[in-house]
Order: structure tokens, then sequence, then C-alpha cells
């Protein structure tokens, strides 16, 4: 429980709410002070990063050369992933396999860009659909668990496909929308733990599931951090940190190109995300996502500080709509509304009430931070 007194901080938007937070003598938070010291002075977007990209593009080329694609992209149809579509097909002249993994939650709109990109662009496009029953018994687990990252299950199955994938196929890279420039300040590992952590993950559906796992992917840190890059060669890319990437130019470039639509939040791309981290994080842990995203476009000058604090004063969710979502989720899972109510009073668990690999997290972060890397996921 998190008893300190309230404080925000006095450059972004982060705050208390956030337990591991903390502030310098001018109330300037560590979120923003790693920015300055550690990230802004590594961050290359003008003439230096173009050219490492470039030399990192032309290797995929060659790796790629007499294939029918020389890279995949992982695309959610969120506008990350929709630009870095369109540069490294437009702007770099790659050949990419957009890949997808349907987890049974694409909204319709996240439908129609995939399509519209690929399409436009003249691009393949592979789906992956996920077990549903195992998908829906994985995330009742969950629910049922008590814990905040009850994504988990959808974000797995993104990567563990698509790591599944290119190995199968011999493909070197995978190109991400991971990016700093609109995720430099990650969410905090309470508010969503490491998805790729399988030892949680088997142990919460151990606990709670009703089914076994038998066609669900699962993926580990070990296996896409070491095993994948430096036994498999198989490398992961992400183009938006070595270009230009400001967020509501994509979004209008996308739009008057492609008749790409914007959603109301960052990942809203997915029904369920959109109600976990509307509705789920805030309402039951007091945990705003809109903070962390409305930090990064603060640190990387997309967004003023007194803009943000504005945004933040209306609810995270959608009063009106907010009904139908949760009919929506509740009616997917096959329960009742009453029971997705249930699943809110439930006691509030983290992820250090079951088994982990968080020792290796935290290690490995340190080791990555050393050499200038990052770890983790969507956290």
């Amino acid at each position: 429980m998190n008893t300190r007194p309230y404080q925000i901080c006095t450059n972004c938007v982060m705050d208390t709410t956030d337990s591991a937070i903390s502030f310098d003598e001018h109330g300037v938070c560590d979120h923003c002070r790693t920015f300055r010291s550690e990230t802004l002075p590594n961050w290359k977007t003008g003439e230096a990063g173009l050219a490492e990209i470039q030399a990192v593009v032309e290797k995929i080329k060659l790796a790629g050369k007499g294939k029918d694609f020389d890279c995949i992209i992982g695309m959610s149809g969120g506008i990350d992933s929709s630009y870095l579509t369109y540069i490294a097909k437009e702007q770099f002249g790659l050949r990419p396999l957009v890949f997808h993994v349907d987890a049974g939650w694409n909204s319709q709109i996240a439908v129609n860009n995939i399509e519209r990109l690929v399409d436009g662009l003249g691009l393949d496009l592979y789906t992956e659909v996920i077990d549903w029953p195992e998908m829906r018994d994985l995330q009742l687990a969950f629910f049922k668990s008590g814990v905040p990252h009850i994504d988990t299950p959808q974000d797995n199955a993104f990567f563990a496909t698509m790591y599944k994938f290119a190995e199968q196929y011999g493909v070197k890279y995978i190109l991400t929308g991971a990016n700093l420039s609109t995720e430099c300040v990650r969410n905090p590992v309470e508010w969503m733990y490491y998805q790729s952590d399988a030892i949680q993950l088997r142990d919460i559906h151990g606990q709670f599931g009703t089914r076994p796992l038998k066609k669900y992917p699962v993926t580990s840190i070990l296996w896409h951090k070491l095993v994948l890059p430096y036994l498999k060669g198989i490398k992961v890319v992400r183009p938006l940190n070595f270009v230009p990437y400001h967020k509501q130019d994509a979004i209008d470039l996308l739009t008057s190109r492609f008749g790409w639509q914007p959603y109301p939040q960052k990942h809203f791309e997915s029904r369920f995300t959109r109600f976990y981290e509307s509705y789920w994080l805030p309402e039951r842990f007091g945990y705003d996502v809109r903070r962390v995203q409305y930090s990064s476009l603060i640190l990387t000058g997309q967004m003023t500080r007194e803009e943000a604090i504005e945004k933040l004063k209306s609810s995270p969710y959608d009063p009106q709509t907010i009904g139908n979502d949760k009919e929506f989720v509740a009616s997917k899972l096959g329960i009742s509304v009453a029971e997705l109510d249930g699943f809110m009073a439930l006691p509030k668990k983290t992820y250090k009430d079951y088994k982990s690999q968080s020792q290796i997290y935290n290690i490995g972060a340190s080791v990555m931070k050393a050499v200038g890397l990052e770890v983790g996921g969507k956290r």
C-alpha cells in the first residue's frame, strides 16, 4: 500500500501513484532525470541515426535476398506499428511481411486500418489466430488472480507467435513499433508486469485456469532475449528510434494517404486493452496510464504539461460507453456483467504474490541499462 504524501512531478505528470518514483530538490521525478541524463544523449534521430538504421536496412535486404520478404513487422493497427510499416516500405525500400496476431479482441477500426495500410502499400498480410477457448481461460485466470496486469495473455501471445514464426521460417529480422518518442517513460512494473514471464503466466493459469494450454503460445525472457538473438540469429529492430517520429504528424500522414483512423488513446486498437487501461487499472488500482503516455509526449516536446494536466481532469473512460464496453468484455468471456464487476472487488494482488522471474528481469535491466539497451515488454 502506497502511504506516501501525494506529489506530482514539476516537469511531467508522473506522480506518487508510481510507488517507486523519486523527486529531486526541484520536484523533478526520476523518469525525467533519466530521460535527460541517459536517454536523450544517446538518442540519435538526425543524420547519425539515419546512417545507423540505414546500415541495418542493408543487412536486412541482404538477408532477405531471393526470399518473398526480407523481414516481418508486427502490426496491431495502432499508430506506432502502422507508421513503422509505412516508413519500412516507402522510406527504406524493405519488403516486409505484415504479421498480425488476432487474440480475439480486435476493434473494427483496427481491422480497417490494417487492411488499408496493407492494401495501400501493396504488402502481404499474415494473420495468426489464437485458440479462443484457451485464450479465454487464460484471460479469466488473470482476472481471478487479482493482479493489475490482466492484459498479459494478449501481449504474450503477440510476441510468442511472432518469434515462433520467425524461427520457423528462418526470418532474421523482426521490426517493431516500440519507440522512445511516445514511450520514453516506461509503465511502472507494479502497473504492468513483464508479459514475457512464462513462470508467472503458468503459475496464475495453474491456480485459476480450468483447461490445459495446448495451443496457446508462450514466450520467455530467456528465449527472446538470449536464445533467439544469440543462438538463432534473429534480431529485433526498432526503426522508429532512429528517425524523426512525431505522433500527430504520423497520424495526419496516414489519415490523408490511406484513410487510416485514429483512436481516442494509445493501445485502444484492442477492445480488451481499452477496457483494461481506461477502466480496470484506474478504477481498481488507481493507475492512470495516460500519465505515462502524456509524460513521454511532454519530454519529447509533443505536448505541454499544461495540456496534459487539463486532459487528466477528464475521466480515463467514457461514462457514456463504459457500460457497453463492460457488456462486450463480459459477453466475449462468457460471463455476466455482475461476474465481471465481481472481479473488481477481489483482494488486490501484485506480481509478487505469484511465482516469477523478477530477479532475472532486475539483473537484465541493470545489464541492458549499462550497455544502452532495454529489457521488458509493453511495460
